[in-house]
């Protein structure tokens, strides 16, 4: 479906897929575009599920990571029908090997989802002991607040050092969420043309149009911040410069 400034297109989706049974949403930090929903397509969209008596997925994989801004309540906090599925993860709230998640499911759906789990065998009990203990302890929340100020910094390097050496030449979203960001070419260069040349001098990025299928958008490059020291940021823009066409 297509995502403008208020997130995923409601309207746009009934429309083009009437009789849909499901939606997965990433309300809190669509990927790649950043854009969390607003209230009135949250309640548009639990509206939907109500008369369609459809489901829907709620991912909020890095959600914890906020900026800037009071943070919007879930999808499943004003849910009154039963039809959120929450699902997150710890990957990226802690460690990429740690592989594990949750989901928080209605009480109409609880005993399936129990029965179901049995399926699983793949999850470490122990992890999930220690983990469990370092959340109620309240190190967890510790840790994720430490966190968001860390990459709060690491957004606005990035964010200074591309207006210092690539002011009109790409305009860097500062992110409110998540753990990376949109930067939109101002040069009129391919998005795919500018990834790949960057790559080539050893820089990690993506392509805005990498991620599209039937919508287009103009130009742009998917910057990761959060896992970067500031001097890597500095040496990100500083190849870029090398990259993007002065006007």
């Amino acid at each position: 479906m297509p995502v403008d400034s208020q997130g995923l297109n409601v309207k746009e989706g009934r429309r083009v897929s009437p009789r849909a049974k499901l939606a997965y949403t990433t309300p809190a930090n669509q990927f790649p575009l950043g854009v969390t929903m607003s209230p009135d397509r949250r309640r548009e969209l639990l509206d939907w599920a109500l008369e369609q008596d459809a489901w829907i997925i709620e991912d909020e994989y890095d959600a914890e990571y906020r900026y800037a801004g009071r943070p919007q309540p879930s999808l499943q906090s004003i849910d009154s029908s039963g039809c959120v599925i929450y699902i997150g993860t710890f990957t990226k709230m802690l460690f990429n090997s740690i592989r594990l998640g949750f989901v928080v499911v209605p009480d109409r759906i609880t005993d399936a989802f129990v029965a179901g789990s049995a399926l699983d065998r793949h999850s470490p009990t122990l992890d999930q002991a220690i983990l469990a203990e370092f959340i109620t302890e309240g190190h967890f929340g510790h840790h994720v607040r430490r966190m968001r100020q860390t990459h709060a910094r690491r957004m606005s390097t990035l964010s200074e050092a591309a207006g210092q050496l690539l002011g009109g030449r790409l305009e860097v979203v500062e992110a409110e969420t998540g753990m990376r960001t949109v930067a939109w070419i101002k040069t009129g260069q391919s998005d795919n043309q500018v990834a790949e040349q960057a790559r080539a001098r050893g820089l990690e990025l993506s392509a805005l149009s990498e991620f599209t299928m039937s919508h287009s958008y103009p130009g742009a490059l998917i910057l990761g911040f959060a896992g970067c020291a500031p001097a890597e940021l500095q040496r990100g823009v500083e190849v870029l410069t090398g990259v993007l066409e002065r006007e």
